[in-house]
């Protein structure tokens, strides 16, 4: 019990005993009474707060993107990936090829802008590996000469300074540039001033080492791998889907018959929309708004479950709000074929659910079972195994084309 209502039980027990013994030349005190106590009701969906993206004018110790930088991807992209690198620094030249994978993947999506911050003090070709790419630069071929120094480190960084001349020099010519002008501009003054001023900015601003990375303006220090920044990019894509609450609309004394339409086949599905009404009534305006078209079931465990209904087929993905656990305990995980959605805890399911293949009374009292298979448990079952995890490449999952909706 509350402490404060016990406290205040406990106050009219005492008033109460000391009118019954009071004096009858005394008069009695009224007996208090006990105010209504409103036991408030969680709502039955919470949108989810994000924090919005910082802006061009926020500040950071880290200069803006700016005119002088060399990007590639559309302006307007949703993420800008900025970093810092040097040339002749191996993990500078991993991370390049993965974020030109990550582009090749999002054209759409992702904006990279790249800045040198040679290791004047580490390694001895930094300088002039950047000033190749300037002297490049001045014959419009920057990202010519940026690709080959990084995708060709092994045949260069063991090189002495003269012989990484006479090799950058020959790749110049290999890009058909104007060989005698490279030499020229390789050495020119302001060339290995700017050159020398990236170092010392760099320093002044207090940059720990190459490569450092920010995406959206913040300093990023997680996984560099391929996986993990791919998806922190499908992530933030996915927050421009994201949806508010939705209006209740479904029925209880309605059935609703959903069809997934899977790679694999068909799969038909009863909901339960008298025993989970509100996880039914997210689910059905999820799949009105196509959030299930082609997305991957991320998650699929034989004898166990197969998990889907996350568009960035990271498995981190929500709706942009959460819906109560609804727990009715004349339905459990006694047989295959219960649908159910995933959650983190009371009241968090989104938009992620999972089907069984078999009895699961684990999960009984945890998750809200909303539906289950009337037909396609072989398509389920025939689904390729899936089990991402961190730092590793998974292949490709199969594909929830799309689900349709009938009510009787």
């Amino acid at each position: 019990m509350n402490k404060s209502i016990t406290a205040f039980l406990s106050v009219i027990v005492l008033l109460s005993i000391a009118a019954c013994t009071a004096p009858e030349s005394q008069p009695i005190a009224p007996t208090p009474t006990l105010p209504n106590i409103i036991i408030p009701t969680p709502p039955s969906c919470t949108s989810i707060p994000v924090q919005p993206t910082p802006g061009p004018d926020s500040p950071s110790i880290i200069p803006p993107v700016s005119e002088t930088d060399h990007t590639r991807g559309p302006e307007d992209a949703i993420v800008t990936v900025l970093y810092y690198g040097d040339y002749q620094d191996v993990r500078s030249g991993l991370f390049e090829e993965t974020i030109n994978r990550i582009r090749t993947e999002h054209p759409e999506d992702i904006r990279a802008v790249t800045r040198v911050f040679p290791l004047l003090s580490v390694d001895d070709k930094a300088a002039l590996a950047a000033q190749a790419v300037e002297a490049a630069a001045e014959q419009g071929k920057f990202w010519e000469m940026h690709d080959l120094l990084y995708a060709q480190q092994e045949n260069w960084i063991a090189l002495s300074v003269e012989d990484f001349e006479q090799w950058v020099t020959a790749q110049a010519s290999a890009l058909e540039m104007n060989v005698s002008q490279f030499e020229s501009d390789l050495k020119r003054e302001d060339i290995v001033l700017k050159v020398q001023q990236a170092w010392e900015e760099g320093q002044k601003i207090g940059l720990p080492g190459v490569p450092l990375v920010l995406i959206n303006g913040q300093i990023y220090g997680g996984p560099r791998d391929y996986n993990s920044l791919n998806d922190i990019v499908r992530l933030i894509a996915l927050g421009k889907r994201q949806f508010a609450c939705p209006p209740m609309t479904v029925q209880a004394n309605k059935q609703y018959i959903a069809t997934l339409h899977t790679e694999k086949g068909d799969v038909v599905i009863q909901l339960f929309a008298d025993k989970a009404p509100v996880t039914v009534n997210s689910f059905l305006f999820l799949v009105r708004n196509g959030w299930y078209d082609d997305v991957t079931f991320h998650r699929v465990i034989p004898e166990l479950f197969a998990q889907t209904g996350d568009p960035s087929g990271t498995g981190k993905g929500n709706p942009g709000y959460y819906v109560i656990t609804e727990i009715n305990p004349t339905i459990k995980f006694d047989k295959p074929g219960m649908v159910a959605m995933v959650n983190s805890g009371p009241d968090t399911s989104g938009s992620q659910f999972f089907i069984t293949y078999a009895a699961a009374p684990q999960f009984d009292g945890k998750y809200t079972i909303f539906g289950e298979v009337l037909s396609g448990m072989e398509v389920l079952e025939s689904l390729t195994p899936r089990d991402a995890q961190p730092g590793t490449d998974t292949p490709p999952g199969d594909k929830l084309l799309g689900i349709e909706i009938e009510e009787k």
